[in-house]
């Protein structure tokens, strides 16, 4: 018989000294790396809980990167609109200003330093944040807004502000200077006003006129086109008596001439002579009027025209205020806001007559017609032209209400491009004066033909003008063209569009006052900056209902809150989830430490022991 001597390599003792190698080593990275294992399989039971906790880690990581970009953009864009609201408001003070002494350009203090800030102000919209323009929309690689001197010179192809502005002045002054209007005396007694012809957008429109002569016959503007009389008849008006004729401008003021008779001699300034006889006294009446509509034309009917050209040239998306004239188009006789779509005679409805379930679409919503109690999106067949028009406004939802005069109808948008009028009663549509499909012209508008003086119609004239904003619009309202996702579900919105209605109307304000000229020693000059400042100092004063550039200000300090709140829950989860990481994979140096020497005092004592089996013989066993 033979016995086997001891194997250390293959003995149990064997085996445990290896594994308390082991473990000596393991425990020494641990110490030395601070982490449980350099494996995932090594960290124990609640790694699975780690491992979620290191993605919603790196995403934190990656929200906070996206929130610090962001308010960059935001901080940069607020200062930014900050120095427009100081720029609009230093122009409206010295809009406001008493002084208007005219230089030898034909311009005021005023007006030069209106040229000065909208240079500012074109360089504050196209602000960039890392090579990315902020006041764009999505076009982030391109300049928000022409230069200034492309905008009010324009360049060797297209027309500029300056040109825009003239053509229409010439247009609404018309070639007498009168302002569109024929004056006449259809008998010996009588005196009439008449615009000079339908449906044209340009000149002093008649609103109203009335009278406190004795024994006079007044006739309201009517017609097409429209015209308003005053008859003395047999009778001579008394002194102090008076006449007023109202009108509306193009940029929708109104102004009035009030003419009162006299007796006095010299005859005063807003009066008139009178006669020995009617006869006398309706010339008298015809020459203070010819005068004073001159006047007017002169000096508001300028400014108001300057106003409107401004909102020509720059409402190209139009937006919030004023917004494209549509199609104008007589019908087939003068007709009124008051005039029915169905009647039982031509003589108080249309003529061709909308019946039941009849329809009209405005922009994709139907209106149907029904024989009474219509609600909704019903019309009664029997309702005037004016609760039709009304229907469609607050479907397209424009801040001017369309309107009739003069036996047209003119249907206002502030989005032209989408307007889109259809009927399933074309005859009827066309009674309004329309075509089968209703459309707009879309801007910048410009005056449709020459000589000017004489011209009736607006036409697009983007081909030959300036595009003065040249970033992207929408899709979509301007902040969303610009999101970023800040935390797991909030998302936020900042971007930011020149051609938004309260940059564009300041600036728009600001560039028509600048722009505008006169001749430094016309007798009508004073009257033409007067007109214009206060239209001007009303235009930059924020109007209620209408956006402001404070209310962009007010979306960038919302989205700044919304990450400013995204931050703080992302910090507390944070500091939750490395918890969950530390207590799962962090080795702690006190244990492991406590760990290695009892490995130590084990691996001693299993050499010890193992030294002796291997002294061990067959002697000493016995």
């Amino acid at each position: 018989m033979s016995i086997s001597s001891i194997n250390y390599s293959s003995s149990v003792l064997g085996a445990q000294i290896r594994n308390i190698n082991q473990q000596l080593t393991d425990l020494s990275t641990q110490l030395s790396s601070g982490k449980l294992s350099q494996t995932y399989s090594g960290m124990g039971n609640n790694e699975g809980f780690a491992i979620a906790a290191r993605t919603q880690l790196s995403n934190i990581s990656a929200f906070t990167d996206t929130i610090s970009n962001v308010n960059i953009n935001v901080n940069l864009a607020n200062t930014a609109l900050q120095s427009l609201v100081s720029m609009r408001n230093t122009t409206q003070s010295a809009a406001a200003s008493t002084n208007q002494d005219i230089n030898s350009a034909g311009q005021t203090v005023a007006q030069l330093t209106a040229a000065a800030q909208l240079q500012s102000m074109v360089a504050v919209l196209n602000t960039q944040s890392a090579n990315h323009y902020l006041f764009s929309g999505t076009a982030l690689n391109t300049p928000s807004v022409a230069s200034a001197s492309d905008i009010i010179n324009g360049t060797t192809t297209q027309a500029g502000l300056k040109q825009v502005m003239a053509e229409r002045q010439q247009a609404d002054l018309g070639t007498n200077g009168m302002g569109r209007l024929v004056l006449s005396q259809p008998s010996a007694t009588s005196v009439q006003v008449a615009e000079d012809v339908a449906g044209s957008p340009f000149g002093l429109k008649l609103a109203a006129v009335s009278s406190t002569f004795t024994g006079a016959t007044v006739t309201a503007p009517s017609g097409s086109p429209v015209a308003a009389s005053v008859d003395l008849g047999a009778n001579n008006p008394n002194n102090g008596e008076n006449v007023n004729f109202q009108f509306t401008l193009p940029d929708g003021t109104s102004e009035q001439i009030t003419l009162t008779a006299t007796t006095t001699t010299p005859v005063p300034v807003g009066s008139f002579a009178i006669g020995a006889t009617p006869t006398a006294t309706a010339t008298n009446l015809n020459n203070a009027l010819n005068s004073a509509i001159s006047t007017l034309a002169n000096t508001s009917l300028v400014a108001a025209s300057a106003i409107e050209a401004g909102d020509n040239f720059f409402n190209t998306d139009g937006s919030a205020t004023g917004g494209a004239k549509n199609n104008k188009a007589a019908a087939p006789a003068p007709i009124t806001g008051a005039t029915l779509l169905s009647g039982t005679a031509p003589s108080d409805s249309i003529g061709t007559n909308f019946a039941v379930n009849d329809t009209i679409t405005v922009n994709g919503t139907t209106l149907t017609f029904v024989a009474s109690g219509a609600t909704g999106n019903q019309l009664n067949v029997t309702d005037s032209i004016q609760t039709l028009l009304s229907k469609i406004d607050q479907i397209t939802g424009t801040s001017k209400p369309s309107t009739v005069h003069g036996g047209v109808i003119t249907i206002n948008t502030n989005d032209a491009a989408s307007l889109n009028i259809t009927s399933s009663n074309n005859a009827a549509l066309g009674a309004l004066g329309f075509g089968a499909t209703v459309t707009a012209a879309t801007p910048p508008l410009r005056v449709g033909s020459v000589p000017f003086g004489s011209a009736t119609t607006l036409v697009n004239g983007s081909a030959n003008t300036v595009k003065w904003y040249t970033g992207n619009s929408g899709p979509g309202p301007a902040r969303s063209t610009a999101q970023a996702r800040v935390d797991d579900s909030v998302t936020v919105q900042y971007g930011a569009q020149a051609n938004e209605t309260a940059i564009r109307s300041a600036l728009q304000a600001v560039a028509v006052f600048s722009t505008f000229s006169t001749s430094p020693t016309g007798m009508n000059s004073p009257g033409q900056i007067s007109a214009l400042s206060s239209r001007v100092t009303q235009q930059l004063l924020p109007q209620p209902g209408q956006q402001k550039i404070e209310d962009i200000q007010a979306d960038m300090a919302m989205a700044q809150s919304t990450m400013k709140d995204a931050s703080a829950r992302q910090t507390q989860a944070k500091a939750t989830l490395q918890t969950i990481v530390d207590q799962t994979e962090t080795a702690s140096p006190d244990q492991v430490a406590s760990e290695i020497l009892a490995l130590q005092n084990a691996l001693q004592a299993s050499y010890q022991t193992t030294a002796k089996l291997a002294d061990l013989s067959l002697v000493k066993f016995l």
